[in-house]
Order: C-alpha cells, then sequence, then structure tokens
C-alpha cells in the first residue's frame, strides 16, 4: 500500500507501507545503527517515536525474542530504505513484516532515508505523521500534525507491578522510567537482587525493599516532565545510598541537584559514539539513545564534576558527584546493541554497595 511521510515542515517523502498499515503522529527521529533492530524495537526509550534507520537494508536477520529489550515494541513507527523479504539466521522467531503487523507496529519503506536524514541534520527532529492509501488529504495530514503535542510516555513504559530478578546478596532498587532488560542482566549476574519500582515512587517505598543500592534507568522523552520523580531524587540523594544512573535516570539526578537540561538539535541515536573519560583521560565507543542532555554551564562545581564528554558534539556524558556515593552517564554501558566498552560501571557501582565481583 502507499505511503506518505509529512514533515511538520511540509516536506513529504512517498513509499510503501509494511507492518502494521495504520496513520500515525511521531516524533520523527534517526539511527546510524547498522544492526540491533530488535533491541531499538522494544527499547522503552523509542516510546511515541518514528525512527529513520540510515542503514539501507533493514530485517535480514529478522527478529530474534531472545534479543528484545522489553516485553513489545514501543516505538511509534519504523521507517526504512529497503525491508528484507528473507529472515536468514539460525536464531530467527519471526520475519520483521510479521512481527510489526504482530504488535500493530506501522512500517514504511522505499524512501530515501539517507535524504530524509539530512533533513533532520540541518532542521532537527520534528513532528510527523505517516499515512496509507492512496487518497491522502495533504491539507488534513499537515492540520494533524500542527495540532499534534509531544508527551511525556514514561508513565506507559514504567513497571508497575514491582517485579524482582535473581536472587544475589546485593539488593538494588531499580527506578524504572522505561527499563532495557539488559541493564537487569548486567545486575543480576554481577550478583544481584533487584526490584522494579514505579517512575513515581517515593522514598519511602524504595527505602521499604532495604536496598544496597539505586539503579535509575533509561526511558522515554523530555526529563523536566518527571516532576515527582525529580522529587523523590532530591531526598534519595540526600539519603547516602549509593546510585547509578543511565540516560534519562542521569538527566532526572542533575535536575534533581539544580542543573538543568535542553534538548539537542537531532539527539544521539546510535551505537559508535566516542566519549571521553576525562580522569583516564580515554575515549571509549558507546550506544547512545537520547535527545535531551545536561547543560554543562549549569553544573554547580561544589556539588559534581562533569566525568564523561562527547567526542562529537562536546555535550555532558557523565557526572560524578561530590559526595562519591552517586554517578550517572548518558550513554549506555550495558549496549545491547553495541560495544561492551564501559560495561566495568556496574563494577564500580557493585563496589560502591560493598560487593564483591562476580
Amino acid at each position: 500500500m502507499k505511503a506518505l511521510l509529512m514533515l511538520e515542515n511540509g516536506m513529504t517523502f512517498e513509499g510503501t507501507g509494511f507492518g502494521y498499515e495504520h496513520d500515525v503522529l511521531c516524533e520523527v527521529v534517526f539511527n546510524s545503527a547498522m544492526c540491533g533492530y530488535t533491541e531499538l524495537l522494544t527499547d522503552p526509550s523509542y516510546a511515541g517515536q518514528g525512527v529513520v534507520m540510515t542503514f539501507p537494508l533493514i530485517g535480514n536477520y529478522g527478529i530474534c525474542y531472545d534479543d528484545a529489550e522489553s516485553t513489545k515494541p514501543w516505538l511509534g513507527a519504523f521507517i526504512v530504505r529497503s525491508v528484507s523479504g528473507i529472515a536468514s539466521n539460525f536464531r530467527c522467531d519471526v520475519d520483521l513484516d510479521t512481527y510489526l503487523k504482530q504488535n500493530k507496529v506501522p512500517g514504511m519503506c522505499g524512501i530515501d532515508t539517507r535524504a530524509l536524514t539530512r533533513v533532520l541534520r540541518e532542521s532537527g527532529t520534528m513532528r510527523g505523521m505517516i499515512s496509507y492509501g492512496e487518497a491522502i488529504d495533504l491539507a488534513a495530514m499537515k492540520k494533524q500534525i500542527d495540532a499534534f503535542v509531544l508527551k511525556s510516555y514514561v508513565p506507559e513504559v514504567s513497571d508497575r507491578e514491582g517485579k524482582v530478578y535473581g536472587d544475589g546478596p546485593i539488593r538494588v532498587a531499580l527506578a524504572d522510567y522505561g527499563v532495557k532488560h539488559n541493564i537487569i542482566r548486567c545486575l543480576v549476574k554481577r550478583g544481584c537482587t533487584v526490584k522494579c519500582f514505579p517512575y513515581d515512587a517515593s522514598m519511602e517505598e524504595i527505602l521499604a525493599f532495604s536496598p544496597d543500592g539505586v539503579m535509575l534507568s533509561n526511558g522515554p522523552g523530555d526529563p523536566q516532565a518527571c516532576v515527582k520523580s525529580i522529587e523523590e531524587l532530591k531526598r534519595l540523594y540526600n539519603h547516602g545510598l549509593p546510585i547509578f544512573g543511565i540516560c534519562l535516570g542521569h538527566q532526572l539526578m542533575a535536575l534533581a541537584q539544580g542543573f538543568d537540561t535542553y534538548k539537542l538539535k537531532y539527539g544521539h541515536r546510535g551505537i559508535n559514539h566516542p566519549v571521553k573519560d576525562l580522569e583516564a583521560n580515554r575515549v571509549y565507543i558507546t550506544s547512545q539513545n537520547h535527545g535531551f542532555v545536561v547543560n554543562a554551564d549549569t553544573v554547580d562545581p561544589a556539588v559534581a564534576d562533569v566525568s564523561f564528554v562527547s567526542m562529537n558534539d562536546g555535550s555532558v556524558e557523565g557526572l560524578r558527584y561530590k559526595n562519591g556515593r552517586v554517578f550517572t552517564v548518558q550513554f549506555h554501558p550495558e549496549a545491547s546493541s553495541g560495544p561492551l566498552d564501559t560495561g566495568f560501571l556496574f563494577d564500580k557501582f557493585i563496589d560502591l554497595m560493598g560487593g564483591s565481583r562476580i
């Protein structure tokens, strides 16, 4: 079926639908990874976004359920140059097209995704709409895009069931803003019992678990929208527990300490982003997925030091707090997909909690 993408600036891109062919409004962003689309589809940080893949062929190894980062895909739409009609992989459970249909995720292929990416790089991420069919009303599409307001998806992706993973001696309370499962796996394999708490859990609820430390997860959207989470993190910081924050968790802790965040022009989304460890004077390659960053000019040196910076644009990629028990990073040390260069940060967290490495 014919598919048409319209951006908020009025530009249109025509292609072909696949997956669940249903009209959708979303924030259009791009990802430069060559692989890892199963992990991308199921990463809650992409909730509500229409993701454009810059690599031209997607779907050739199908979908493997064991690689999923949550129980279902969350993104608003999947936009690719060419979708493979053959899934060749001994681990494959289902092909990409069928998977998107089963989970009601709209797909679009057959457009020049690199040209679209150039537009997003030059103009910034934009709201957009994908419509399907032979008779598409452009004026109606533009009207819907103009009225579309981006929202916070954290309440939707956060776990409210209080699930517990692992049975190790180290107890970790995980504040779930849209956690990737591999963060939990990285903790469990290091001897942790991990209990998930919803994004709006109070400090008292978390402390009732008697944790040795607190993990702040990744998640979607604007961190400043998470007002309740920020307030509770102010209190948790003062309690003195070891805290490790990743991505949105990193931004929320910064806001809790009075620093500011801002939206990047087109974000960092890919699996080969270089960051520099300022203390070790060493560069690591990282997996990233975020549209907001901490404003370096607002970081109070009496409260925290910038520990990592992006080698691409100099933005803040990590903070080390002066109380010695809290550190956060913007990138994903658990990767999935991506390099495992910074997995040692989980070992650092274990050390802070007084545990022994496994």
